[in-house]
Order: structure tokens, then C-alpha cells, then sequence
């Protein structure tokens, strides 16, 4: 299924979503999309109607996760194909579709713990997207509007939704020695020309918080640069300064968000194809940088 689907949007719950407005406006560069008819915070990065979802709750962690089909077609075919992997979805209600500003909704409870959505028809904002802090925009047409990566003990059943079940692909993966008796492997998926839509951390055992990170690529290397002296001029931690991905290319650094999980701001990135033949091991994350900077 490639070019049939990319990712919609992210859904995090938080005891107090107000903590992010500040960061998502004022570092990230992203607008506020219209609230929830419940008071959830939805954020934007283009022109849909909503990218990031932020409601109040306990779990401070993402708890939903989108994925667009480009047309009834492709959500047919989604919809199958978790049906046939064992994967059986639900519809969505009139409310949810509301919610979720889409036409039609199929829900599955995801193997690493969160809720996953295949949607169709995400509908626009009113009002065009321009952020006064990223004046050259996102990069999100045909792509989705960034990538999430995600660490699991269910590893290899999350593993098996994507690809089984969705028609991700993989792109290559990385293999971490963190101790004499320990590996990290973490694979990267695609589904469009982003060269990976999610990406799963195999971790030992459950994490206290299942999102990593969320990437958001801008259109213009300077806005990247930029978007790191509105973090470093802020208290925040910056668990990973400007540096290079070794497999992906992305130029990139992350900053920590006030709820815990991190938000990479890139640029730059490979472009996957079709015909992608460069599924391989990598043994290190960065080609130069990403070197922690500022510790919370």
C-alpha cells in the first residue's frame, strides 16, 4: 500500500494540557486548531484540521494514534487486512468522526498499547496555516505530518500490525549495544516517501512512558536552526543537540517537552521509494551530534 496512507495525527493525555500550550506555540512553532467540544487542545502543523490531540488525564503519554487512507479504497483495504492478521476493528460513532474531524473511522486496540485509528478524509482547518515562528511550513503533503517513535515490549506484535496487517514497509533498523548482555533494536517503517512513519524501540520491559518522540520536518534547514536557539534561550532540557541521523539523513535536534516526551524538529530527511532496496543494519544513531546538552 504504498502512497496509500500516512499518519493523521497523535492523541496524548496529560493531567494538565495547558503545559504544552506555551511549548507547542512559542518553541515548536505549531497553531492551535479549534478545541474539543470536551476542552482537549488540538495543535497543527498545515492546513488540517488537527495534528496533535491533547487532553486531560492520567496517563501523560500518547494514547491514540491516526492513520489516513487516501481514499475509500485504501481504508477498505486497511480495514481488511487488520481483519485478516487478527487485528478486527470497530467504526467509529457519529462523535467520534466529529471529534476527529474525518468521514469515516475504524478503531483497534494496537499490541503497544494504544489506540490506533484508520481514518479517511481528514478534514482542513478553516483558516490556512501560517506560523509565525516557521515561515517556510512543514513538510507534510503526501507524508503525513511527521513520525512517532514509540518504545514496546510487544515489539514484534507491533511490528506485525504495520507491516501485516497495514502494508507498512521496512525501511532498516538499528542495533545498540547498551551493556555486555543488552542490545536495543529499533525498527523503522514506512508507508509513503517519509522515510519512516513510526518507529519501535524493542524494550526490555514496560516503560513508564511509551512515546519517545514525535518529528516534525520543516521545509527550510534555517527554521531548524532557529527552532534550537528558541530551546536553548528556554529552560528546557535538550536531551540530544543539532546533529545527523546516520540511516534517515534527517539534521535534527530534540528538545523535551514539559509532559516528558520529546519533539524532534528535522530537516532534510531521505525520501523512500517504491522500489526502497536499503533495508540494513545501522550500529550507531548519528553520523555527527545528537550529543545530550541539557539534562532535566
Amino acid at each position: 500500500m504504498f502512497g496509500q496512507l500516512e499518519i493523521a495525527y497523535l492523541g496524548v493525555e496529560i493531567p494538565d494540557p495547558s503545559s504544552l500550550d506555551s511549548f507547542f506555540t512559542d518553541i515548536v512553532g505549531l497553531v492551535p486548531g479549534a478545541p474539543g467540544a470536551d476542552g482537549t487542545r488540538t495543535w497543527r502543523n498545515d492546513d488540517k484540521a488537527q495534528r496533535l490531540i491533547v487532553s486531560a488525564g492520567p496517563a501523560n503519554d500518547a494514547v491514540l494514534v491516526g492513520v489516513e487512507a487516501v481514499d475509500e479504497a485504501a481504508f477498505e483495504q486497511a480495514v481488511a487486512g487488520l481483519a485478516a492478521t487478527g487485528f478486527a476493528t470497530t467504526e467509529g460513532t457519529a462523535a467520534d468522526l466529529a471529534a476527529r474531524h474525518v468521514q469515516r473511522l475504524a478503531r483497534v486496540d494496537a499490541p503497544w498499547g494504544m489506540t490506533l485509528e484508520v481514518v479517511l478524509g481528514l478534514q482542513r482547518a478553516e483558516q490556512p496555516f501560517a506560523s509565525p515562528l516557521v515561515p517556510g511550513g512543514f513538510y507534510t503533503h503526501g507524508v503525513g505530518f511527521g513520525h512517532i517513535a514509540l518504545a514496546t515490549n510487544a515489539f514484534d506484535e507491533a511490528v506485525h500490525l504495520l507491516v501485516d496487517g497495514l502494508g507498512f514497509r521496512q525501511s532498516d533498523w538499528i542495533e545498540l549495544p547498551m551493556g555486555p548482555d543488552l542490545t536495543i533494536k529499533v525498527a523503522f517503517l514506512h508507508a509513503n516517501g517519509r522515510h519512516h512513519t513510526f518507529a519501535f524501540v524493542r524494550a526490555p520491559f514496560e516503560m513508564p512512558q511509551r512515546l519517545h518522540h514525535v518529528m516534525l520536518e520543516v521545509n527550510q534547514r534555517d527554521d531548524v536552526g532557529m527552532a534550537f536557539d528558541r530551546a536553548w534561550a528556554s529552560s528546557l532540557p535538550i536531551p540530544n543537540g543539532l546533529g545527523v541521523h546516520d540511516n534517515d539523513r534527517m539534521f535534527s535536534f530534540y528538545v523535551a517537552s514539559p509532559a516528558g516526551f520529546a519533539v524532534e524538529i528535522g530537516h532534510g530527511a531521505r525520501t523512500v521509494t517504491e522500489d526502497w532496496d536499503d533495508n540494513r543494519p545501522y550500529d550507531r544513531a548519528s553520523v555527527w551530534g545528537h550529543q545530550p546538552l541539557r539534562m532535566g
